[in-house]
């Protein structure tokens, strides 16, 4: 048994934390729970999905909250990995992993071209700044590459009015392999107007005619709602991880599981009087008298600050709202429903029975921000 921690009161231990224990020993009860049998089931359909077409699975932003080497493991079975950054991608190679990995904004300096090199990085060329830093640098191998074209998110991307010239620069730089891969991104293929997408693929399509090489342009929206753009690459991201990318929808929809559960437990229950108010601020007024429960969690942890009243959680598995102002570390909630709730009783915030897309919509915010928003001192649980 190992003690990897000690905690001390006038310099005598008084809490030993050793690996063999260490769930067991941490104190509060708020976890991420991350299942890996449901990453594998989302990523199972995408294959369906978009079966003529290879996969690369967008894991940046520490697997959108999941643990960027985690979600990696699970879902080895991509064809290439897609990462925000050098840091997220010699993470992945650090963790044995030997996919492709892509480096979706490229390269921001021109002292990480060695280390990309030498871990075999595919890069994103979005920028001239960044065709004139490897044209300029001095490589043992040529790096595989994606030429962005902007056809309408205008984020990152060359203009189409210059494709031509820049793919005739990288089809001369010696530092490129080749063929070079074409991609695009769309802004709105999550919306119920078709016509901005649809005037980007025909662009892309367009712009790209003559010129050889693989094509993408489909992030998850683009793989559930776009089937003529799929082309030889999709790019799914929030559905790999259970959640859906349309406004009012959720993953369950697309036959998705969710791969995180946000939980914790009552610490507390009040009996309290008709025009009690509580929380900071006094947000919320009893309208009679009632049973108010005290959750462990709060924006501390990673749960929307601005949660409204009337915010779902499951207690004891049925549905309770959220009641005044979310704290730091806690939350408060209506019990009428639950007069049998005990302190200790698990509370589930979202996960399996609980979308996060509906946490979300009560937060005026996307899944997205929820899932990769949780913070360093919640506990995670691997299922």
């Amino acid at each position: 048994m190992v003690v990897i921690g000690l905690f001390l009161r006038e310099n005598k231990v008084i809490w030993p934390l050793q690996t063999d224990d260490l769930e067991d020993s941490m104190s509060r009860p708020t976890q991420i729970t991350i299942d890996i049998n449901a990453l594998q089931n989302n990523l199972a359909q995408v294959r369906l999905l978009a079966p003529h077409s290879a996969v690369m699975a967008m894991v940046k932003s520490n697997g959108y909250g999941h643990g960027l080497e985690r979600v990696a493991h699970a879902l080895k079975g991509a064809d290439a990995f897609g990462v925000a950054s050098l840091e997220e991608g010699l993470h992945l190679r650090s963790a044995g992993l030997k996919n492709p990995i892509v480096l979706m904004e490229g390269l921001f300096h021109d002292n990480e071209i060695a280390v990309a090199e030498q871990d075999d990085f595919t890069l994103v060329v979005h920028h001239l700044a960044q065709l004139e830093m490897l044209e300029k640098s001095k490589t043992h191998k040529p790096f595989a590459v994606w030429l962005k074209i902007d056809t309408g998110m205008h984020r990152l991307g060359f203009p189409l009015r210059g494709i031509e010239k820049i793919y005739q620069r990288l089809l001369k730089c010696k530092q490129v392999k080749k063929p070079i891969g074409l991609m695009t991104h769309f802004a709105e293929s999550d919306s119920v107007d078709r016509s901005r997408t649809l005037k980007q693929i025909e662009l892309f399509e367009t712009a790209i005619a003559h010129l050889p090489g693989q094509r993408s342009l489909a992030n998850s929206a683009g793989v559930l709602a776009w089937p003529m753009a799929h082309a030889d690459w999709v790019r799914p991201g929030i559905m790999l991880y259970g959640a859906s990318p349309f406004t009012g929808h959720r993953g369950v929809e697309h036959y998705l599981q969710p791969a995180m559960m946000l939980s914790s437990e009552l610490i507390a229950i009040h009996d309290l009087k008709q025009g009690d108010r509580v929380g900071y601020g006094g947000a919320w007024t009893c309208p009679e008298d009632m049973r108010v429960g005290v959750v462990a969690i709060g924006y501390g942890d990673g749960y929307p600050r601005h949660a409204k009243n009337g915010t779902p959680m499951l207690v004891n598995g049925h549905h309770c709202p959220l009641v005044g102002n979310v704290a730091m570390d806690m939350i408060s909630v209506d019990l009428r429903t639950q007069p049998e709730a005990r302190v200790g009783d698990p509370v589930i915030l979202w996960g399996a029975g609980l979308p996060v897309e509906v946490v979300a919509e009560y937060s005026d915010t996307i899944a997205y921000e929820l899932l990769t928003r949780i913070t360093q001192r919640v506990r995670v649980v691997v299922k």
